[in-house]
């Protein structure tokens, strides 16, 4: 299907994270990151016209040394973003890193709200990959490679232990209502979200003032299972999950990314495939599989709706899958001239956009027929038609033999 689609050059700015406040308000991340290159690090507010056109509205230039926003969510209701920035090295090297911070709008103006270090223990080259703001907007996940937070939001108080995957990386992670997935390289960590008794930790403040008094231990979060990846898909050396969302409005289906190497390739170099799987959380059994490309995925979204899987691939297009069938829906061959490293669908799920660090993001108008429908109502809508057909045929066969 043919889609209205607007490309944006951002001379100087490589792109690297984005979120939505609003259908139309929209927050890119991006720079040149640590290193020297004169590329300033910025967070910029546009606003998105109905035809696709965007208008800056505001810029913040992070402060020297310090790194690109390379992971960001938004909570649209308050106009605030979470996302991760690196202090400056000679920070880090000290073992200090505030590379969490929380953002606001206020009068068409972003400014900063609050910061919180989780990566201090960290190397040097370790920085915030992920960020995630949980559905009811209490809780936000902050993971480097090999660990995560999980946090109140948007105070950044620790709610629970930090926890440590180990070797394995950490790609991504969702929330449903009751339970958190962190995506690793090797498999899907699954685990039972803290109640609100657990979710409410004492003040840093309140605890000062009271001297005598000593802070609560925090909890462990508790794991209920660890989810290999598929038997169909996982058998071959150098496969990896790379990103998984939960349904919106159904929590017993999870959408996963595998990039994996094809059976009969035995070199490195050789390039990875991507498959989208449809998972039953209920079971933990795979219901569909697509494969989507002969490279590998970079990022991937699902619809505010439910209705639509969006995906960045490392040859350099994007495309929408149906999120019941996993049909292909749009593809947009060459959306960048670097692989995509952000996308995001706005909160009516009318538009997404890209972004690479090609320095520049493509604005997407999703058609009404598909934003606003499925093919199971194509699907409900011919079975509705061959009932009515073979009913004719019936009562014709009826009245030619009652004769």
């Amino acid at each position: 299907m043919r889609v209205r689609h607007t490309p944006h050059p951002l001379p100087a700015f490589p792109v690297y994270s984005s979120a939505f406040l609003s259908s139309n308000e929209l927050v890119l991340g991006g720079g040149g990151g640590a290193s020297k290159s004169g590329i300033k690090n910025k967070l910029r507010l546009y606003n998105i016209k109905d035809d696709r056109t965007i208008d800056l509205i505001d810029e913040l230039e992070l402060a020297q040394g310090e790194d690109a926003p390379m992971s960001m969510a938004a909570h649209p209701e308050t106009k605030t973003i979470v996302c991760g920035v690196n202090s400056p090295l000679e920070l880090l090297e000290k073992g200090q890193n505030e590379n969490c911070r929380v953002y606001g709008v206020k009068d068409a103006k972003l400014g900063l709200i609050n910061t919180y270090g989780s990566l201090t223990a960290g190397s040097v080259e370790d920085y915030q990959k992920v960020t995630v703001i949980s559905p009811d907007g209490k809780l936000v996940l902050v993971a480097g490679s090999n660990d995560f937070s999980l946090l109140s939001y948007p105070s950044l108080a620790p709610v629970v232990q930090s926890i440590s995957t180990g070797k394995d990386d950490i790609y991504d992670a969702t929330f449903s209502a009751t339970t958190l997935v962190v995506t690793t390289t090797a498999n899907l960590l699954v685990y039972a979200l803290p109640k609100a008794s657990n979710s409410r930790p004492q003040s840093p403040s309140k605890g000062k003032k009271k001297g005598k008094q000593k802070a609560q231990p925090l909890p462990d979060l508790e794991i209920l299972r660890t989810v290999e990846l598929p038997a169909s898909l996982g058998g071959v050396s150098g496969s990896t999950f790379r990103a998984a969302r939960y349904h919106p409005y159904d929590e017993s289906v999870l959408y996963t990314v595998t990039n994996t190497l094809p059976l009969r390739s035995r070199k490195k170099s050789s390039s990875r495939q991507a498959f989208i799987c449809k998972w039953s959380t209920e079971s933990w059994t795979v219901s569909k599989v697509r494969k989507v490309g002969d490279r590998g995925l970079t990022c991937f979204d699902i619809s505010p709706n439910g209705k639509l899987l969006g995906y960045g691939s490392s040859d350099y297009s994007t495309g929408l899958l149906d999120s019941t069938t996993l049909s292909p829906v749009v593809t947009i061959l060459k959306a960048h001239d670097f692989p995509p490293t952000t996308l995001r669908f706005n909160p009516t799920s009318t538009l997404f956009i890209s972004g690479s660090a090609d320095n520049s993001v493509r604005v997407v108008t999703v058609p009404e027929s598909i934003a606003g429908s499925s093919w199971s109502l194509f699907v409900l809508l011919l079975l509705a038609l061959l009932v009515i057909l073979v009913a004719i045929g019936a009562q014709k066969y009826i009245t030619s033999t009652g004769a």
